[in-house]
C-alpha cells in the first residue's frame, strides 16, 4: 500500500532503464532535491549552511568517489585525502595562472589532474590486491603531500604551504555568501550523484562489479582488467578531486597540505562501511553520520552531565566520538557489512508487504 509497484508498468525501454524505476521513489527524490535547493537556503542560517550542509555535501561527495572504487570495483584505497589535495591545489593553480578560467572548468580540470594521479597510483592493482594494494595506495597519501610542501611552485611558493582560494563568481553573480556556496556544492553534488547512479547500471558499472566479484572470471568472460581497474581509479580519484577543490573553494576557503591528512582518508572510509559500501546512498548515509555525530554528543552529553551530576569534560565526549565510530564499524562489519544503506532496503522491503508479517 505504501512502497509498492503494483499497477506501475513500463512499457518501453526507455522507462525500464530509468534510473528511479519506482514513481515512489522519483517523488522522494524529487521533493527532496525541492526542499534542498528552494526551502533551505531560505530558512537556513549561516552556522546550518555553512559549518554543516555543504561539509557533508563535500563528504558525502568524497564517499562516492571512494565508493565507485571500492564498493563497485572493489579495489581498496587509503589514499583519498590525497586525492583531494590534488584537486584542491590543482584548482587554485588554474586560477591563478589561467587568467579569466570559468571557476567550474577551474573544477573539472582539477578532477582530470587527480585522475591522472588516481591512474599513476592505481598501477599496482594490476599486480597485487587486498591489504597490499591499500598499502600501496597509501604511499600516495604521504608522496602528494611531501610533493605539495616541497615543491614551492604549486603553493604559489608560500613560506607555510597555505593557500587561500580566491573569489570567483558564475554567469557574473559572485560566490561569496554561504547560500551561494551551499547551492554551488548542491548542484555539482546532485549532478555527479546521479552520473555514479547510472554509472552503476552502466557496462562500466557491470564490469566493476564482475572484477570486485572475482577479477579471474571477469577475464575469462572478457573484461579487461587492467583498463577496468584504471577506469575505475580515475573516475573514483576525478570524483575526490572534484570534492577536495569544493573542501578548499566553498568551505574552508583558506587549506595546507595538512587538512588532508591521513586521518580523513580514514573518516571517508569510515563513511562508506558505516553508510553502506557499493551504494551511493550510502555514501550519503554515511557522510551525514560522520559530520551530525559529533555535533548531537554536543548537544545530548551537557544535559546528561548536568542531569546525573557526573562531570563530562570535551576530551571524554572527543574520545567518545572515536568510541562510537569504531564499535559501529564493527557492528556492521559483523551484523550488517552493507551499512545504513541496507538497512533502508530492508525498511523498504517490509513497506512492500505492510500489514503482513515478513
Amino acid at each position: 500500500m505504501l512502497y509498492r509497484e503494483a499497477g506501475q508498468f513500463r512499457a518501453t525501454y526507455a522507462e525500464d532503464q530509468q534510473i528511479f524505476p519506482l514513481r515512489q521513489d522519483r517523488i522522494g527524490v524529487a521533493a527532496l532535491l525541492v526542499f534542498a535547493f528552494v526551502v533551505i537556503p531560505l530558512v537556513g542560517d549561516q552556522y546550518w549552511l555553512s559549518a554543516i550542509l555543504t561539509p557533508f555535501l563535500i563528504f558525502a561527495l568524497a564517499a562516492l568517489g571512494l565508493n565507485i572504487l571500492t564498493g563497485y570495483a572493489g579495489q581498496l584505497s587509503l589514499g583519498t585525502a590525497a586525492f583531494m589535495a590534488v584537486g584542491a591545489f590543482a584548482t587554485y593553480n588554474f586560477v591563478l595562472r589561467v587568467p579569466g578560467i570559468p571557476i567550474l572548468v577551474a573544477f573539472v580540470l582539477a578532477g582530470i589532474c587527480a585522475a591522472l594521479v588516481g591512474i599513476a597510483f592505481g598501477l599496482p592493482s594490476l599486480r597485487i590486491k587486498g591489504f597490499y594494494l591499500a598499502v600501496a595506495t597509501l604511499a600516495a597519501q604521504f608522496f602528494v603531500l611531501w610533493a605539495i610542501q616541497r615543491i614551492g611552485w604549486i603553493t604559489n611558493y608560500s613560506a607555510s604551504g597555505v593557500i587561500t582560494a580566491q573569489n570567483y563568481s558564475i554567469l557574473g553573480i559572485p560566490i561569496d555568501t554561504p547560500v551561494s556556496k551551499y547551492v554551488l556544492t548542491l548542484s555539482i553534488v546532485t549532478v555527479l550523484a546521479l552520473l555514479a547512479k547510472n554509472l552503476a547500471r552502466s557496462e562500466t558499472g557491470r564490469a566493476f562489479m564482475a572484477v570486485r566479484d572475482m577479477d579471474v572470471a571477469a577475464s575469462v568472460i572478457g573484461i579487461p582488467l587492467m583498463r577496468t581497474k584504471l577506469l575505475a581509479f580515475a573516475i573514483s580519484s576525478f570524483y575526490c578531486g572534484v570534492a577536495g577543490a569544493l573542501y578548499a573553494y566553498t568551505y574552508l576557503g583558506t587549506v595546507e597540505p595538512e587538512a588532508f591528512n591521513l586521518d580523513l582518508s580514514f573518516r571517508i572510509l569510515f563513511m562508506i562501511i558505516i553508510g553502506g559500501v557499493g551504494s551511493v546512498l550510502g555514501s550519503f548515509l554515511g557522510a551525514a553520520f560522520i559530520v551530525l555525530l559529533p555535533i548531537v554528543l554536543n548537544y545530548v552529553v551537557p544535559p546528561v552531565s548536568e542531569a546525573t551530576g557526573i562531570e563530562i569534560s570535551h576530551a571524554i565526549i572527543s574520545n567518545l566520538e572515536l568510541m562510537i565510530f569504531g564499535g559501529l564499524i564493527i557492528f556492521f562489519l559483523i551484523v550488517e557489512p552493507h551499512g545504513l544503506a541496507r538497512l533502508w532496503q530492508i525498511g523498504k522491503e517490509k513497506l512492500r508487504l505492510w500489514p503482513f508479517p515478513h
